[in-house]
Parts: C-alpha cells; structure tokens; sequence
C-alpha cells in the first residue's frame, strides 16, 4: 500500500482550511490539537496558516470511553486551552479518524471549557470503520486498510507515517 506524501498532504489540508474559514468566514479560529498526534499535525498545519496563531492542546485521557477497561495512560499531560473558548470557532485537528470516539471525547472536554460558536473537524487521514456517526469536515487523505493494520504517525519533526 501507497501511503500519501505527508508533507504534500498537510500542505493541502493548509489550503483547505484557508479556503473553509474564508467561506464560513470563520474569524480568529482557535487551532486545538489532539495529544499527540493532533497536536503534531496542527502544528505542522499552523505553519501554512498562520505562524504566529496560537495552538492550544487537548488530552481527552479522561473523557475516552474505554478509560474504565484500560486504565489510564502513564503519559497523561492535561489540556492547555485558553481560559475560555466561549463563542470562539474552533478547528479541532487529530492526524487518524477511525471510529469517531476519540472525537466524541474530545468535544466532550472542549465543551467542559465553555460554549464554542463552531467546532470544525479537521484530520489528516480517515480510515473508516466508524461506530459513530462523526464526519471530518476537511480531510488529507482517505486510507483503506486491511484488517489488522494500522497507520502509524511519527513526529514531531519530521512528520513520518508508516503502517504497524
């Protein structure tokens, strides 16, 4: 299997968010990246938008919905979002949409911050095979991959993906 070219990939997902927050005209969007991963792609994708905008990071390790059977993560650092994002339009960014239920978790929390005027999903790969009904609205690159693979990021400098 071919897997995209990531620098290509983030620079094309820059443009199409430039292009969507144009036509939403979606003013001073907050950027939050999902630990690890997210974060990793947002700050990659913060270089084609906006160098100096800020980046705010969300660990979901509380609000994940297998948190009861697998115990928490020994690398849990906590969210760093600004005191509010009441009202703020957010671009919430992960690198692999599957199942949706990391992006559940992850509003879940945002919403524990205050009230956002939007959220807009923002992946760089989507593999499918939901168990939610959770869409990106902008996506890299979409991925069919057989049963038991996995896409593996590394980061954060360079960006690398690999299967597992």
């Amino acid at each position: 299997m071919n897997l995209p070219d990531i620098e290509q990939t983030c620079e094309s997902l820059g443009e199409q968010i430039k292009a969507f927050a144009a036509e939403r005209d979606l003013d001073d969007p907050l950027l939050v990246g999902i630990r690890t991963g997210g974060v990793w792609v947002a700050q990659r994708l913060q270089q084609y938008l906006n160098p100096h905008a800020e980046i705010s990071v969300l660990d979901i390790s509380f609000y994940r919905d297998d948190f009861t059977r697998h115990g928490l993560h020994p690398q849990v650092k906590g969210s760093e979002l600004p005191d509010s994002i009441e009202d703020r339009h957010i671009i919430l960014v992960d690198d692999v949409i599957m199942s949706g239920r990391t992006i559940r978790a992850a509003m879940n929390e945002l919403f524990d911050y205050g009230r956002p005027a939007s959220i807009s999903l923002v992946c760089l790969l989507d593999i499918g095979r939901r168990e939610l009904p959770i869409q990106p609205d902008l996506c890299g690159a979409t991925i069919a991959l057989n049963e038991g693979q996995l896409i593996k990021l590394g980061g954060p400098n360079p960006l690398t993906l690999s299967l597992a």
